[in-house]
């Protein structure tokens, strides 16, 4: 009897057909584990078994315990054991705890790592053959490519093509339902499904590109469920591959003088196109749907080490589920099989993606959404280091410059009666580093007063004159007739909290009314509140508090209202992320991807906070682009501290050349430590003595210069601006 023990699904299905075509007497076959393999799990029974063959990913560190009692156990029983791993290369820790001549270790390593049914079924009749000598014949191992595209799907010069792409032994093993099912979908939504299939998506060992590049170079997005990350860190570019690949950044990635990309690579950069990572499951449907997220391998796996390679995380495309009880080989056997709604999902946000690729500047439309956290009038566009006015009408010129149809501010700002284009994109540092008030300071002002006059959802019900400055609406059946499509938890969730459809917050003439400016091409919208109460901040980032009916028709507003191609929140504050819904592989009952839906989402979001900025990525498919903190600079002395310093030097003068007039300087700076309250921060009780007021000087004097020397932010950043002059200098300092 044959053992075959592996820690990996596909093997199980591709031995399932590969027993199909043994030869009639051939030896019993049965098999063991699976991805479930127990690491600490018993040995299966060894009773008759004349050959074990062991596969395992990773070497056999998952499996260390029972493997190390296998070989012992196989040894003694005069067992032949067959031991190799699941790369490309022979794990020699494997292959030498074989019990069999190495020469047939190596072979039977060489048909595993070619695949399939096919050389698995050869495989058995070479191990039958070799080691039992039973003379079935055998075949060598059939060469199968490395690389492929699934089936002959058509193709429309006219449409964007999307690849989807997935592991060879995947396609090999026959588990390509999911996939087959996803570029259906896509070809339901107008563009062009490219299935392709590879060993793996890393440079070759080599150092050359991976050989699935060449039939990727002419599609617009990727989607792709293989795992490992393709990035690799250049010997020399540690600090450059900080700066360039951990996250997209606001001066793009790092390059060397001749234009090549450094640091942190992945082999796809080259091509340009947005690279969406779907997840393919090792939990079943079943798990993930009762739990809070995916677990912590497919995480590991299909989220965290993508996220490096600056991939979009887009939902779980399948689970893996038994469909095969086992039969004769006596362990269940898995597949994947894919959700429906989470198939539609993925196809929708490659199809928005690659649209939004082959789409002209100025046939796009765009929707800027400012933060109010909390909700009051003052606190529109308060985003966390970022001085959002200034950016908003720096990024409205940037849009109108690269010829989207962006109407000047100047339509909606009352007595604005000069152009917006060019003049007003700000230039907010002189050389020094100082704020001039460059003339678009005074128009993003004037902007920020016009969204304060309007809506600012500081109350469910709007004024007149709130309802005349509205940027949208959103008729009340529309948004009731998409409301009943969502999964019933959801919709209880929400109607729990706020009543039916359409709830009453800001309903007004049979319509939902949003706040905003419209310029055409471009909206500049506010975010409405997830909540009203005593307690807004409280609310801002409870996990569990529903939204009322208004945000959500507030999304679906951008998209069937405004018509938004692409949706970009405008600085850390928003709230889509914090909804109620699981972490890491979003379903449809999840509050942000039902929001959302397929649009696009870009994120500026503050450097130095990656927590809350995965939160973003993970849960609402963002597209994070990192901004830099606020310039640094030193904090320096004054009022109180300035005057303070200027009694020391005054102190340390009298010291030397007349003592005697110590004890009326000392009462001064005593005074002035106490009304400044310095004395109780330097826990000094009472006036010292005048023999040790010296000492209590020095340490005055040590903890004003440690005041001056600290760090803080010299005013907020605008987005693509860098500091410059003695802002520059200061920031570096501060970094190094």
């Amino acid at each position: 009897m044959f053992l075959v023990v592996t820690n990996n699904d596909l093997d199980l299905l591709a031995l399932r057909a590969a027993v199909d075509e043994l030869p009639e007497g051939f030896p019993p076959v049965r098999a063991h584990g699976g991805v479930g393999l127990d690491p600490e799990g018993d040995l299966p029974d060894l009773e008759d078994v004349r050959v074990v063959l062991v596969r395992l990913l990773k070497g056999r560190a998952g499996w260390e315990r029972p493997f190390g009692e296998l070989v012992d156990r196989c040894r003694a029983g005069g067992i032949a054991l067959v031991a190799t791993g699941g790369e490309a290369d022979l794990d020699a820790d494997l292959a030498g705890a074989s019990t069999v001549p190495a020469g047939t270790v190596a072979q039977a390593h060489d048909y595993w790592t070619r695949g399939g049914p096919a050389n698995l079924a050869q495989l058995l009749r070479f191990l039958a053959d070799t080691l039992l000598l039973e003379g079935f014949g055998f075949d060598p191992p059939s060469e199968i490519p490395a690389v492929g595209v699934l089936g002959d799907r058509p193709h429309d010069p006219s449409k964007p093509t999307i690849a989807v792409v997935t592991y060879r032994a995947a396609v090999l093993a026959g588990d390509t339902l999911p996939l087959e099912q996803l570029c259906d979908a896509i070809e339901a939504r107008g563009a062009n499904a490219r299935a392709v299939w590879c060993y793996s998506l890393r440079a070759e060992a080599d150092g050359s590109p991976p050989a699935a590049l060449a039939l990727l170079r002419d599609v617009d997005v990727i989607v792709t469920t293989t795992w490992a990350a393709g990035g690799s860190v250049h010997a020399g570019d540690a600090v450059d591959a900080t700066a360039t690949r951990f996250a997209v950044t606001e001066a793009g990635a790092g390059t060397g003088p001749d234009g090549a990309a450094k640091g942190w690579a992945s082999p796809l950069d080259e091509l340009g196109v947005p690279v969406l990572q779907a997840q393919a499951s090792t939990g079943s449907f079943a798990s993930w749907a009762e739990g809070d997220g995916l677990s912590p391998l497919d995480v590991a796996l299909g989220v965290a080490i993508p996220e490096l390679d600056g991939r979009i995380i887009g939902p779980p495309l399948s689970f893996t589920e038994v469909v095969d009880d086992g039969g004769d080989l006596g362990v269940s056997v898995a597949a994947h099989r894919a959700v429906p709604d989470r198939v539609a999902r993925l196809a929708g946000q490659a199809v928005r993606l690659a649209r939004l690729r082959s789409t002209s500047p100025a046939d796009k439309k765009v929707a800027l959404v400012l933060s109010a956290y909390p909700t009051e009038r003052s606190r529109i566009g308060n985003a966390v280091a970022l001085d959002t006015p200034a950016t908003l009408v720096r990024t409205l010129a940037a849009l109108h410059g690269a010829g989207y149809p962006v109407a000047p501010p100047v339509a909606v700002v009352p007595g604005r009666t000069e152009a917006a284009w060019p003049a007003d994109a700000p230039a907010t540092f002189d050389d020094e580093g100082h704020d001039v008030g460059a003339p678009g300071n005074a128009l993003a002002d004037a902007v920020m007063a016009r969204l304060a006059e309007g809506l600012t959802y500081d109350r469910p019900v709007l004024s007149p004159e709130q309802l005349a400055l509205a940027a949208g609406r959103l008729p009340v059946g529309e948004y009731t007739a998409w409301f009943a499509t969502l999964p019933q938890d959801l919709q209880d969730l929400v109607t729990d909290s706020w009543g039916e459809a359409p709830g009453d917050v800001t309903v007004h003439d049979g319509h939902l009314v949003f706040a905003g400016i419209d310029l055409g091409g471009v909206v500049v919208a506010v975010q409405p509140p997830r909540g009203f109460g005593e307690d807004p901040i409280g609310t801002y980032h409870d996990p569990e508090l529903a939204p009322p009916h208004h945000y959500l028709a507030f999304y679906r507003w951008l998209e069937l209202g405004f018509g938004a191609d692409a949706v970009v929140h405008l600085g850390k504050h928003g709230t889509l992320e914090w909804m109620p819904g699981k972490a890491t592989g979003p379903s449809g009952s999840c509050v942000a991807d039902a929001a959302l839906g397929d649009l696009p989402f870009l994120y500026p979001f503050v450097v130095n906070d990656p927590g809350e900025a995965t939160q973003a990525k993970r849960r609402a498919h963002a597209v994070i682009v990192d901004h830099l903190p606020p310039p640094m600079t030193r904090a320096e002395t004054y009022d109180d501290t300035a005057r303070l310093e200027t009694l020391l030097d005054a102190y340390a003068q009298i010291e030397a050349l007349d003592p005697g007039k110590l004890p009326a300087i000392q009462g001064e700076v005593w005074d002035l430590l106490v009304t400044s309250d310095l004395a109780s921060d330097l826990g000094v009780a009472e006036m010292p003595d005048p023999d040790d007021f010296g000492a209590m000087i020095g340490h005055v004097d040590g903890y004003l210069c440690a005041l001056k020397d600290a760090q803080i932010r010299g005013g907020l950043h605008v987005f693509g601006e860098p500091p410059t002059g003695g802002l520059l200098v200061d920031t570096v300092l501060a970094i190094t």
